[in-house]
């Protein structure tokens, strides 16, 4: 039933974009309806997977794989937002789909929201879909020196945690490996090609007090004794340093959910530690509530950022991709 809803959304898209140019409907398809259709036709979804059992609930994922693929394939690992607390793979299907058009697998991955586990669930159970990746990348074609983390809001400080946690961090314990055991922290840490962080959170324990509190963040912790401790060590500036993979931060300076200060202060980190990133700020933009072309901005931003650090080339037919 819910690959039946994935595969509904993907005709939705196409729906959506006859409406949008709607002279399309009366002739030649536009540009963007093309886009749509054949996204609707050349993917196929692996719906529903289970990467992870925890607390006797079952954590899954969604695959869209290109049906042509037959060789390693950059891919994409996309983390909800809303707050920890909120969301679901399904309700983000729609951001997806710029990375589909440029011909990227896509894994779109759930995690225990606080209502199931408090913190720091969701960071440990995305650190084991990053793993089932690497660990099923053989079937699926996904190509492990080219994969690639984003996400909002929480999705975007999930990425950032997922890609940047040591497994000495000791937040892997529960991933299952090949063999049925725990990982091995000193022989086994996962890399990433790259992350893009859409406007996530990067020192959690700013939003418990003062001028920052936010609902969520309190949500997400409930009564856990020591929270503070807990919410360093999911923080992504905790762990800053040289080695990281190129990030790129989208953020709009109004935000009024997570404050634009923690984009500016993990891009002052990562410069004082030399792991390449880009800020891209959006002048007046608040909780993601971007325009149209500010969209089209910072998809052209991610383009040219993935380009710049040689994770992704536009095909050769499409010499001027569109955003």
């Amino acid at each position: 039933m819910r690959k039946t809803h994935l595969l509904a959304l993907h005709l939705i898209a196409a729906a959506l974009a006859l409406l949008v140019h709607p002279s399309a409907a009366l002739g030649q398809l536009s540009d963007a309806a093309t886009s749509a259709v054949h996204l609707s036709t050349d993917y196929r979804v692996v719906a529903d997977v289970t990467y992870l059992t925890a607390n006797n609930w079952d954590a899954k994922l969604d695959i869209y794989v290109p049906a042509s693929v037959s060789a390693p394939n950059p891919t994409l690992i996309y983390i909800h937002g809303g707050g920890w607390v909120l969301g679901s793979k399904e309700t983000a299907v729609l951001q997806i789909l710029p990375w589909l058009e440029m011909g990227w697998t896509v894994v779109n991955v759930e995690y225990r929201l606080g209502k199931v586990s408090l913190a720091p669930a969701a960071v440990e159970d995305c650190r084991c879909a990053l793993r089932w990746v690497i660990r099923n990348a053989k079937q699926y074609n996904f190509d492990v020196n080219k994969i690639v983390l984003t996400g909002h809001s929480a999705g975007g400080h999930l990425s950032l945690t997922t890609g940047m946690l040591p497994s000495s961090a000791g937040l892997d314990r529960q991933c299952p490996s090949s063999f049925g055991k725990p990982p091995d922290p000193a022989a086994d840490q996962p890399k990433v090609a790259a992350i893009i962080n859409w406007f996530g959170i990067t020192d959690v324990g700013d939003l418990f007090d003062g001028p920052s509190a936010q609902g969520y963040a309190i949500g997400w912790f409930g009564s856990l004794p020591h929270r503070e401790e807990i919410a360093a060590r999911v923080s992504p500036l905790t762990y800053v340093r040289p080695g990281l993979p190129p990030i790129l931060t989208i953020h709009g300076d109004a935000d009024p959910v997570v404050p634009y200060s923690h984009a500016v202060r993990l891009h002052q980190a990562l410069e004082k530690h030399g792991v390449p990133n880009q800020l891209l700020t959006i002048p007046g933009g608040k909780h993601g509530s971007f325009t149209r072309t500010e969209n089209e901005m910072a998809y052209r931003t991610i383009r040219d950022f993935l380009i710049q650090h040689k994770i992704w080339q536009p095909p050769a037919t499409s010499s001027n991709p569109k955003p």
